[in-house]
């Protein structure tokens, strides 16, 4: 670090996973570098197995499957030594507080220890980025339409700023598709077998599967009939309503 004066260690931290649910999903690769103040540094990296299986769509973005560790070790047989190595240390990293630190705490509390932040100073490189380039509808307009937004917050200003944004973008970058169903399928990804629009369920071996929650990989068929509840509570919450048709076809209801 040439340009930070810092008096103890910084560990910047990656976590590779099974998903984005910082409470139920699982470290499948974890990597922390240690820069000490006198520049030196430490690289521990160390596949996981997550004692659960990897989405195909978490496979698509980090490449690694269940093959890949299946005869990693687990969270709890790491975590002495990760305790150990990140103590009296900073944390470092991009996008740590929203993901990669709460995360790691669900992880360390899964095997009874407490990794604590007390005393520690986060740095998040995310943060300070948007922070000095903030990604707001008026900070688009200034970027794309080159000049400010006037009476932004104001529905009507943030309309017409909307549609000239995405114009502008179009313009801007030969790479964007050109057509309504190219630019729809660059903004929402397809997600591979997936039942509804959303992804929540999954076709797999056809059968349908949950693709999120405490059943992620599980047939709802299954589910619906040993923890009806919880295909209950997908029904009364705030799920789309394809999704929701899926868990009301599982529990055989006729609501018309």
């Amino acid at each position: 670090m040439k340009n930070l004066q810092h008096g103890r260690p910084i560990a910047f931290l990656d976590l590779e996973t099974t998903g984005v649910n910082t409470n139920q999903d699982r470290i499948v690769e974890l990597t922390v570098l240690k820069i000490h103040p006198d520049g030196s540094e430490q690289l521990k990296s160390e596949r996981i197995n997550p004692d659960m299986p990897i989405p195909a769509e978490a496979t698509a973005i980090h490449g690694i499957t269940d093959d890949d560790v299946a005869t990693a070790p687990k969270f709890g047989q790491y975590a002495n030594s990760l305790l150990e190595f990140l103590t009296d240390c900073d944390i470092g990293g991009f996008g740590v507080l929203r993901f990669d630190i709460p995360l790691l705490e669900a992880e360390f509390r899964r095997v009874g220890k407490e990794f604590s932040r007390d005393g520690r100073r986060i740095l998040d490189a995310q943060v300070i980025y948007h922070k000095l380039d903030p990604r707001d509808l008026s900070a688009a307009y200034r970027k794309y339409c080159g000049e400010e937004l006037v009476n932004a917050h104001t529905s009507i200003a943030d309309v017409r700023a909307s549609a000239l944004v995405l114009d502008a973008q179009l313009a801007a970058h030969d790479e964007l598709p050109k057509d309504v169903d190219g630019l729809y399928e660059f903004c929402n990804p397809p997600i591979q077998n997936a039942v509804d629009t959303g992804g929540k369920f999954l076709w797999t071996n056809g059968q349908i599967t949950f693709n999120f929650g405490k059943y992620r990989g599980q047939r709802i068929g299954i589910i619906a009939t040993e923890d009806p509840e919880y295909v209950q509570w997908v029904l009364n919450s705030d799920f789309p309503a394809d999704a929701k048709e899926i868990a009301r076809r599982a529990l055989g209801l006729n609501l018309n």
